[in-house]
């Protein structure tokens, strides 16, 4: 497929009309995307303002923000499944769907709404890592290679035919954040070409090889917490995949502490897993339980802000020798 530039999207001479449902910001670069090459946004759908941050105010979604920035019509239900709402968007003479991220299931009334389907945004190379979390998955498995999926969506969870697929290499370093947002504006990118290939006949849909199914549930608190009995390159996977959210955590005594910026290290010692070696060029050594070690580059006393390892050590009592939990 060739990039389209700037030049519009377009079927039958018309600007391309797009319903498009997403709600966090791993959405906002597909809406951002679509707005620029000039297809017709005829409504915007996002989850309802939801309590946010200490104050826990209700905040509008990343997504509602863009799209009030740019002048779109919003439309926030508590159940899209509604029937009230599915006429609505229905009757919108869109011709096609986009979701990415959005946060509830579609009915098959919807899907089934439009002349060119719905398409999804899924950051996987599908049918690998079908679910809520799979980049999260992808780190923790200890992938070096990921992907984006646009999908034709049906009822099932991640299982509609395949339209293109754009590979991304998992670099040693890369965190939930990073890969994250080369994810959003790889799929951006992606969901453009294929959007106008689709509606101008110049792609057919893949069915996916279920037997290949790797599935993402969501992440569960308890995977977060570290458990050093496991070799340095899983520890560091586990760091990685919850860096900068929501945050890899042990203990020290009662004190519960998060881990950010972690790096496998060649330095080996006869410790304890868990146990503090020291300071490096790269952060704080923790020993793992092959014998390896992991480097932690920040680190997160609970009531206070990530801090690098050498500040930390500075406001922190916490002895060469002393073991996470």
């Amino acid at each position: 497929m060739e990039k389209t530039g700037t030049r519009g999207i377009g079927v039958k001479g018309e600007p391309v009309r797009v319903v498009f449902c997403g709600t966090p910001a791993f959405a906002v670069p597909t809406l951002l995307a679509l707005h620029e090459r000039g297809v017709h946004l005829v409504q915007v759908v996002t989850q309802p303002d939801r309590p946010r941050g200490r104050g826990q105010k209700p905040a509008p979604s990343p997504v509602k923000t863009a799209a009030d920035r740019l002048g779109l019509s919003v439309l926030q239900p508590y159940r899209i499944r509604d029937p009230e709402v599915v006429r609505h968007l229905a009757s919108s003479a869109a011709h096609a769907l986009v979701l990415v991220a959005y946060g509830q299931i579609l009915p098959k009334g919807l899907l089934d709404a439009f002349p060119f389907g719905a398409l999804n945004v899924h950051p996987s190379l599908l049918p690998k890592y079908r679910g809520a979390a799979p980049i999260q998955r992808t780190i923790l498995h200890g992938d070096t290679e990921t992907g984006v999926s646009i999908m034709l969506m049906d009822e099932g969870m991640d299982t509609g035919p395949i339209l293109a697929v754009e590979r991304v290499p998992i670099k040693a370093h890369d965190t939930f954040g990073t890969l994250h947002d080369t994810l959003a504006r790889v799929g951006a990118d992606l969901l453009c070409r294929t959007l106008e290939a689709w509606v101008q006949g110049r792609c057919h849909p893949v069915a996916q090889d279920d037997s290949q199914t790797i599935l993402a549930p969501p992440i569960q608190k308890h995977e977060l917490h570290i458990n050093w009995q496991e070799p340095a390159a899983a520890v560091c996977c586990r760091i990685r995949a919850f860096d900068p959210w929501p945050g890899a955590f042990g203990f020290h005594g009662s004190k519960r502490i998060k881990f950010f910026h972690a790096r496998l290290s060649a330095y080996t010692a006869q410790g304890r897993p868990g146990e503090v070696l020291g300071l490096c060029r790269d952060g704080l050594l923790v020993c793992a339980g092959d014998g390896t070690s992991v480097a932690v580059g920040r680190l997160q006393v609970e009531a206070r802000r990530p801090v690098s390892a050498d500040a930390f050590l500075r406001g922190y009592d916490l002895p060469i020798g002393s073991t996470f939990a």
